[in-house]
């Protein structure tokens, strides 16, 4: 484990850290976890479905992640897959502050995470 914990990987360890526990924090217990931790309520099996799904989807990112740690040939793959990730939510939350206004706290913290982590993402790469 040792040798994937360098300066080059950290983009993707942060990532992975924070991605799968926000995947099973969306999918798991939706209807229970989400409305203490937002400002909305889970009720129907459609609105269910959708966090279960955003929960595989997560999994599996974080998952060409890993593998771009644990295989040399898929870095640059799980890097670019990182930085779409990573920039496509925070540009997501940017457009959302001039179009609905300022979110809670965790949702400008999310920016502010998201938009570090596909610049250090896109650094990584041009080195």
């Amino acid at each position: 484990m040792g040798k994937f914990l360098n300066f080059k990987n950290l983009h993707l360890i942060l990532s992975i850290l924070i991605v799968i526990p926000v995947a099973f924090a969306y999918g798991l217990f939706p209807e229970q976890v989400l409305p203490t931790l937002f400002d909305f309520t889970v009720e129907t099996v459609d609105l269910k479905n959708v966090f279960r799904a955003i929960m595989c989807l997560y999994l599996v990112i974080a998952f060409v992640w890993i593998l771009g740690l644990v295989r040399p040939e898929y870095w640059s793959t799980a890097t670019i897959t990182n930085i779409a990730f990573m920039a496509g939510l925070g540009i997501g939350r940017v457009l959302s502050l001039f179009w609905d206004g300022l979110p809670s706290t965790p949702f400008l913290v999310g920016i502010f995470g998201e938009l570090t982590l596909a610049v250090l993402g896109f650094y990584q790469l041009r080195k």
